[in-house]
């Protein structure tokens, strides 16, 4: 009787252990895609000037498309016309790729070097600079036409629309301005001091505020939209890596990659709350839409740095390829996604156990990705 016994509890154990292996493979199918639908990375590829399309449900590259000169740099998801946008600094224009074709659709001059871009809230109007022209222009997205064109300061960097769709921010390296443009007519609406070499922008959700990262200095500077007036330059322990906007806008982290840690901001207090020490050298991140955690790529260490934002506390270190940077997370949150600059890979991550599942073969140096679901 115990030898049966025993028997049923070893295929009993089988069994379970079969369905977990069942479970395992089927996992990485994301659960909200309906019956046709695609889920697709667009990874740009400094090295070559190309952008891989990867299939995030089988895990595997699934075309390269080259998008006409190196340096794609900007990638924007565009979900209501299916495509992916993006800059070639190189070659002076804004590209669209169609994603349902696999090809691009346009290529539209904007000037010369232009680094990134920004949609309007409503889709309309695709917003870039153009650093090498101090030219910000203004893409109708239907007609793939630039609509206005205007002046802006010494070396603009990308573009920031506020939340309200009202005003396009413009930070001008050269000059340390952020400029504020109107968005229908791109008429200036005039220009604010800020920290030196001014790089991103992150402004808060009801368009009052916005948060300048300085490029060479140990500086955030906060700026009044509605009087137009800086309202402090927040010291850091190092310069600003890349900023992280909590959705209730909040709080705003802030990576410094000098020091090894983030910066915590409270955007209501208007201080550094907390500095911690996280990693090697923490660079880009991105936050779950509950904003329970704050993923953080550690460049130097190869690894992406869970954070518990409730508690601060950081969680096992996630091994992926060399040299980990941008990241995104796919529309569910169920899947993290890192382009890998040295290792020529992607990392895909399953974030409900934070381990990593794979490493999807990428082109030359992926410096740039966005996600879409169609």
């Amino acid at each position: 009787m115990a030898r049966r016994l025993n028997l049923r509890f070893l295929f009993l154990g089988l069994v379970l252990a079969t369905l977990a292996v069942v479970q395992e493979v089927r996992e990485p199918r994301p659960s909200f895609l309906g019956v046709g639908q695609r889920l697709f990375a667009y990874v740009a590829n400094s090295g070559d000037g190309t952008v891989t399309v990867v299939d995030l449900v089988s895990l595997s590259p699934r075309a390269v498309i080259p998008v006409g000169s190196s340096a794609p740099a900007g990638l924007r998801a565009h979900t209501g016309k299916k495509q992916i946008w993006g800059v070639s600094t190189d070659g002076g224009y804004a590209w669209v790729l169609d994603a349902a074709a696999g090809r691009i659709a346009a290529r539209i001059p904007v000037g010369a070097g232009p680094l990134g871009m920004d949609f309007s809230p409503d889709g309309q109007r695709a917003y870039v600079t153009a650093s090498g022209a101090n030219t910000l222009v203004a893409v109708d997205t239907a007609t793939m036409q630039v609509v206005a064109r205007a002046r802006t300061g010494r070396r603009p960097w990308p573009p920031h629309i506020t939340p309200d769709g009202k005003t396009v921010l413009v930070p001008n390296r050269d000059d340390g301005t952020l400029e504020l443009f109107d968005a229908k007519t791109l008429a200036s609406l005039g220009s604010v001091a800020v920290t030196q070499h001014p790089e991103q922008v992150s402004v808060l959700p009801d368009s009052s505020v916005a948060f300048v990262s300085a490029g060479d200095e140990k500086q955030i500077s906060a700026v009044d939209l509605r009087r137009r007036v800086l309202l402090v330059n927040l010291q850091l322990d190092g310069r600003p890596g890349h900023m992280i906007l909590k959705p209730d806008g909040g709080e705003l982290y802030v990576t410094v990659p000098d020091t090894h840690g983030i910066a915590i901001i409270n955007t209501w207090t208007m201080e550094v709350a907390e500095s911690k020490v996280v990693g090697l050298a923490p660079s880009q991140g991105s936050l779950t839409s509950g904003a329970e955690q704050l993923f953080v790529s550690d460049s130097a260490a190869g690894r992406i740095l869970p954070i518990s934002v409730a508690s601060r506390h950081v969680g096992t270190p996630i091994p992926v390829g060399r040299g980990p940077g941008v990241s995104r997370l796919d529309p569910s949150g169920d899947l993290l996604l890192v382009a890998n600059r040295e290792s020529n890979d992607l990392a895909v991550i399953r974030v409900r156990t934070a381990s990593l599942l794979t490493l999807v073969p990428v082109g030359p140096q992926p410096t740039d990705l966005a996600v879409l679901l169609f």
